[in-house]
Protein backbone atom coordinates (compact mmCIF):
# COMPACT_ATOMS: atom_id res chain seq x y z
CA UNK A 1 0.00 0.00 0.00
CA UNK A 2 1.29 3.91 -0.96
CA UNK A 3 1.37 5.90 1.22
CA UNK A 4 -0.96 9.78 0.35
CA UNK A 5 0.90 12.58 0.15
CA UNK A 6 -0.32 15.87 1.88
CA UNK A 7 0.30 19.27 0.73
CA UNK A 8 2.53 21.06 2.32
CA UNK A 9 -0.19 23.99 3.05
CA UNK A 10 -1.88 21.65 4.27
CA UNK A 11 0.60 20.47 6.99
CA UNK A 12 1.74 24.34 7.00
CA UNK A 13 -2.31 25.19 8.69
CA UNK A 14 -2.24 21.98 11.12
CA UNK A 15 1.02 23.37 12.41
CA UNK A 16 -0.16 27.27 12.59
CA UNK A 17 -0.06 28.39 16.44
CA UNK A 18 -3.05 28.00 18.24
CA UNK A 19 -2.95 31.86 18.88
CA UNK A 20 -3.04 32.41 14.74
CA UNK A 21 -6.61 30.45 14.51
CA UNK A 22 -7.71 30.99 17.69
CA UNK A 23 -10.78 33.88 17.60
CA UNK A 24 -10.29 37.04 19.44
CA UNK A 25 -10.84 37.54 22.63
CA UNK A 26 -13.96 38.50 24.20
CA UNK A 27 -14.43 41.47 26.36
CA UNK A 28 -17.71 40.91 27.35
CA UNK A 29 -18.21 41.11 31.09
CA UNK A 30 -21.20 40.68 32.61
CA UNK A 31 -21.61 41.78 36.20
CA UNK A 32 -25.45 42.00 37.51
CA UNK A 33 -28.26 40.08 36.24
CA UNK A 34 -31.77 42.52 36.84
CA UNK A 35 -33.14 40.76 39.58
CA UNK A 36 -29.56 41.46 41.53
CA UNK A 37 -29.64 44.74 40.30
CA UNK A 38 -33.21 45.66 41.21
CA UNK A 39 -32.66 44.13 45.06
CA UNK A 40 -29.45 46.65 45.67
CA UNK A 41 -30.54 49.71 43.95
CA UNK A 42 -34.81 49.11 45.93
CA UNK A 43 -33.16 47.30 49.08
CA UNK A 44 -36.24 47.76 51.15
CA UNK A 45 -38.40 46.25 48.89
CA UNK A 46 -40.33 42.82 49.71
CA UNK A 47 -41.11 42.08 46.18
CA UNK A 48 -41.04 43.16 42.53
CA UNK A 49 -43.80 42.70 40.04
CA UNK A 50 -42.90 42.96 36.42
CA UNK A 51 -45.18 45.40 34.15
CA UNK A 52 -46.28 45.61 31.23
CA UNK A 53 -46.53 49.75 29.51
CA UNK A 54 -47.65 50.68 26.39
CA UNK A 55 -46.91 54.36 25.55
CA UNK A 56 -49.57 56.81 23.36
CA UNK A 57 -48.61 57.98 20.16
CA UNK A 58 -48.87 61.24 22.14
CA UNK A 59 -46.71 60.36 24.83
CA UNK A 60 -44.05 59.01 22.24
CA UNK A 61 -43.76 61.76 20.21
CA UNK A 62 -43.76 64.34 22.81
CA UNK A 63 -40.79 62.26 24.97
CA UNK A 64 -39.25 61.87 21.17
CA UNK A 65 -39.39 65.75 20.77
CA UNK A 66 -38.03 66.44 24.28
CA UNK A 67 -34.97 64.03 24.37
CA UNK A 68 -34.58 64.48 20.21
CA UNK A 69 -34.26 60.48 19.45
CA UNK A 70 -36.58 57.48 19.27
CA UNK A 71 -38.78 56.10 22.22
CA UNK A 72 -40.03 52.67 21.82
CA UNK A 73 -43.58 51.87 22.12
CA UNK A 74 -43.71 49.18 24.98
CA UNK A 75 -41.61 48.50 27.78
CA UNK A 76 -41.43 46.16 30.72
CA UNK A 77 -40.65 47.81 33.99
CA UNK A 78 -39.95 46.22 37.52
CA UNK A 79 -42.07 47.90 40.12
CA UNK A 80 -40.40 47.63 43.56
CA UNK A 81 -43.02 47.15 46.29
CA UNK A 82 -42.81 47.49 50.28
CA UNK A 83 -46.76 46.53 51.04
CA UNK A 84 -48.71 48.39 48.91
CA UNK A 85 -46.57 51.01 48.38
CA UNK A 86 -44.34 51.91 45.39
CA UNK A 87 -40.90 52.82 45.85
CA UNK A 88 -39.85 52.57 42.86
CA UNK A 89 -39.30 51.52 38.98
CA UNK A 90 -36.31 49.69 37.63
CA UNK A 91 -35.94 49.92 33.74
CA UNK A 92 -33.37 47.53 31.92
CA UNK A 93 -32.37 49.01 28.82
CA UNK A 94 -29.36 48.26 26.12
CA UNK A 95 -27.42 50.87 24.10
CA UNK A 96 -24.65 50.72 21.62
CA UNK A 97 -21.57 52.04 23.30
CA UNK A 98 -19.44 52.08 20.44
CA UNK A 99 -20.30 48.86 18.35
CA UNK A 100 -21.74 46.76 21.30
CA UNK A 101 -24.55 46.78 23.76
CA UNK A 102 -24.58 47.88 27.09
CA UNK A 103 -27.43 46.37 29.13
CA UNK A 104 -28.05 48.87 32.05
CA UNK A 105 -30.79 49.11 34.95
CA UNK A 106 -32.10 52.46 36.26
CA UNK A 107 -33.78 52.73 38.95
CA UNK A 108 -36.20 55.68 39.62
CA UNK A 109 -37.80 56.28 42.67
CA UNK A 110 -41.26 56.80 43.64
CA UNK A 111 -40.71 60.67 42.78
CA UNK A 112 -39.29 60.14 39.73
CA UNK A 113 -35.80 60.93 41.01
CA UNK A 114 -33.00 58.36 39.79
CA UNK A 115 -31.91 56.43 43.07
CA UNK A 116 -29.20 54.60 40.89
CA UNK A 117 -27.87 53.23 37.62
CA UNK A 118 -26.10 49.74 36.89
CA UNK A 119 -24.44 48.36 34.33
CA UNK A 120 -25.56 44.91 34.13
CA UNK A 121 -23.66 44.07 31.13
CA UNK A 122 -20.50 45.50 29.17
CA UNK A 123 -19.19 44.06 25.59
CA UNK A 124 -17.32 46.97 24.44
CA UNK A 125 -13.43 46.16 24.83
CA UNK A 126 -13.01 49.92 25.98
CA UNK A 127 -14.82 52.44 28.06
CA UNK A 128 -15.65 50.10 30.74
CA UNK A 129 -14.49 52.83 32.92
CA UNK A 130 -18.89 53.67 32.91
CA UNK A 131 -18.98 51.02 35.48
CA UNK A 132 -17.22 53.19 37.95
CA UNK A 133 -19.50 53.99 40.85
CA UNK A 134 -18.25 57.37 41.21
CA UNK A 135 -18.93 57.77 37.39
CA UNK A 136 -23.14 56.64 37.86
CA UNK A 137 -23.24 58.47 41.49
CA UNK A 138 -23.97 61.94 38.93
CA UNK A 139 -27.17 60.41 37.69
CA UNK A 140 -28.47 59.91 41.39
CA UNK A 141 -31.18 62.36 41.99
CA UNK A 142 -31.53 63.50 38.58
CA UNK A 143 -35.16 63.78 37.79
CA UNK A 144 -36.73 64.10 34.23
CA UNK A 145 -36.02 68.02 34.25
CA UNK A 146 -32.49 67.34 34.64
CA UNK A 147 -30.36 68.37 31.32
CA UNK A 148 -28.89 64.93 31.69
CA UNK A 149 -26.27 65.47 28.99
CA UNK A 150 -22.53 64.85 28.55
CA UNK A 151 -21.00 67.95 28.79
CA UNK A 152 -24.38 69.93 31.47
CA UNK A 153 -24.96 68.07 34.38
CA UNK A 154 -22.75 64.28 33.30
CA UNK A 155 -19.26 64.28 33.03
CA UNK A 156 -17.51 62.60 30.25
CA UNK A 157 -14.77 59.77 30.68
CA UNK A 158 -11.61 60.36 27.84
CA UNK A 159 -11.35 56.80 25.88
CA UNK A 160 -15.14 56.22 26.77
CA UNK A 161 -17.02 59.12 25.20
CA UNK A 162 -19.44 57.13 23.09
CA UNK A 163 -20.29 55.12 26.36
CA UNK A 164 -20.42 58.08 28.15
CA UNK A 165 -22.83 59.74 25.97
CA UNK A 166 -25.05 56.62 24.93
CA UNK A 167 -25.59 55.09 28.30
CA UNK A 168 -26.81 58.99 29.37
CA UNK A 169 -29.04 58.95 26.68
CA UNK A 170 -30.28 55.59 27.81
CA UNK A 171 -30.71 57.08 31.49
CA UNK A 172 -32.65 60.10 30.09
CA UNK A 173 -35.01 58.00 28.02
CA UNK A 174 -35.44 55.24 31.30
CA UNK A 175 -36.34 58.28 33.27
CA UNK A 176 -38.55 60.55 30.39
CA UNK A 177 -40.73 57.47 30.12
CA UNK A 178 -41.03 56.54 33.93
CA UNK A 179 -41.82 60.09 34.66
CA UNK A 180 -44.52 59.67 31.64
CA UNK A 181 -46.08 56.82 33.19
CA UNK A 182 -45.83 58.56 36.85
CA UNK A 183 -47.33 61.45 35.28
CA UNK A 184 -50.20 59.34 33.45
CA UNK A 185 -50.81 57.50 36.99
CA UNK A 186 -50.35 54.19 35.47
CA UNK A 187 -47.10 53.31 38.38
CA UNK A 188 -49.11 52.93 41.41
Amino acid sequence: MGHRRIPRAVCYALAAPAALVAPAPAFAVDYLTADQAQALIFPAADRFELAEFTLTAGEREALEAKLGFKVRERWTLRLARQGTRLLGVLAVDDVVGKFERITFATGVGADGAVAEVEVLSYRESHGYEVRLPAWRKQFVGKTAASPLRVGDDIANISGATLSCQHLTQGVRRAVAVVDALLRRGGLR
